[in-house]
């Protein structure tokens, strides 16, 4: 199959990328203390080696005291951006990504909802949720039922000066990346964390401005959005994912029909999102009913903007089917998904866990190599 169509550049503000293929953002947790060290430098190095065009980092905690739960915790801690010796951490991971000719964006993430009480870097810090919602009981999830016994009772709505405070933590998180060398920025907006949680009426039953209606559960999304924006200045790019599908629902929709879509999405891409990143667990499957086209090539439809595809790119099960049955295919089948991008319906491909595993990825699509088997070791380890 001829990859050439995917290694071409594209302009994104004053950000150049070598190709089409982006690392999608993959939880990782080998940060001690929330500092990532020589090993989380060298994974992303790496990346940059095999000819990725864009890497996203994993979910990265902003500098507000709930944004991470357990996992902000110990030897094995996601990372954070929050002070001055974070972005000396960052800045020798953005420094090799640099040195192998890479781009690199964090994935600026609040757990929200997802954060159980008591539990994190401050455990006195409650969870943010925009309602005391955590979500709808009894839907399809993989949560532990333990952990779901524990965190669905409803708690306190988030005040309007909460709202506020985790607005301007994104901003100064912001603020650490532009430091830290990033060149650009990426927003977890989905899968049931804090900002999905706001876009999403099972977890946002506000009656005020922040959730009155659909552009109303937009505005929490479309003012941080703007926050950023503001603080990094006009040449970095943004980058929001969102998805459909919550942790807390796999068959939850955020929109059933293209209008309710462009609702969604219109004042985001106003407020200054350049890249929608549309988190399916499928990439070749129609979204709306009526037309074949997939999430991300609505997402550009309706905003004018780019937008990235995802979902088991080179994989033969979906993330949540099966994680050890899932397995890279060595000649996947990528025609499906070059027809589609032939076809404008998206600009960029993010590969999750066949980048996990295959460092040289993107290498070998271009040059038409056998990629390497998934492994699950590649979940417990940096490779």
């Amino acid at each position: 199959m001829i990859t050439a169509p995917l290694f071409t550049p594209l302009s994104v503000r004053g950000v150049t990328l070598a190709n089409r293929v982006v690392m999608s953002p993959m939880t990782r947790g080998f940060s001690p203390d929330g500092l990532p060290g020589p090993d989380v430098a060298s994974y992303y190095q790496r990346r940059a080696e095999g000819e990725t065009g864009l890497i996203i980092t994993e979910g990265v905690g902003i500098d507000h005291p709930s944004a991470l739960g357990e996992a902000g915790l110990g030897e094995n801690s996601i990372p954070t951006l929050a002070g001055s010796e974070s972005v000396e951490a960052w800045r020798r991971v953005t420094d090799g990504v640099h040195a192998s000719g890479g781009v690199i964006f964090p994935q600026l993430w609040h757990m929200g909802p997802m954060k159980e009480a008591n539990t994190g870097p401050v455990p006195t810090a409650p969870p943010m949720r925009p309602s005391g919602l955590w979500g709808p009981a009894g839907r399809q999830t993989s949560l532990d039922a333990n952990y779901l016994t524990r965190v669905q009772p409803a708690t306190r709505a988030m005040t309007d000066e909460e709202i506020a405070d985790v607005i301007a933590a994104y901003r100064r998180s912001a603020s650490y990346a532009k430091a830290a060398g990033f060149d650009g920025i990426a927003l977890h907006g989905g899968h049931g964390y804090l900002i999905d949680s706001f876009l999403w009426n099972e977890t946002n039953q506000r009656i005020d401005a922040w959730g009155k209606d659909r552009a109303a559960r937009s505005r929490f999304a479309a003012e941080v959005v703007r926050a950023i924006r503001a603080e990094i200045g006009d040449t970095i790019p943004i980058s929001f994912r969102f998805s459909q599908w919550k942790q807390q629902d796999f068959k939850a929709r955020l929109a059933t029909t293209p209008d309710e879509l462009e609702q969604i999405l219109t004042p985001l891409a106003e407020a200054g999102v350049d890249i929608f990143e549309a988190s399916t667990r499928y990439f070749n499957r129609a979204e709306f009913e009526g037309s074949d086209m997939n999430l991300a090539g609505w997402a550009k439809k309706v905003t004018g903007k780019l937008s990235m595809t995802v979902g088991g790119i080179g994989i033969n099960k979906g993330y949540y089917d099966s994680m050890a049955g899932a397995e890279t295919i060595a000649q996947p089948d990528l025609a499906p998904l070059l027809a589609r991008f032939l076809s404008g319906e998206f600009d960029l491909i993010g590969v999750g866990r066949s980048l996990l595993h295959d460092a040289q990825w993107a290498r070998r699509a271009r040059l038409g190599e056998p990629f390497l088997g998934f492994s699950t070791d590649s979940l417990t380890s940096l490779t």
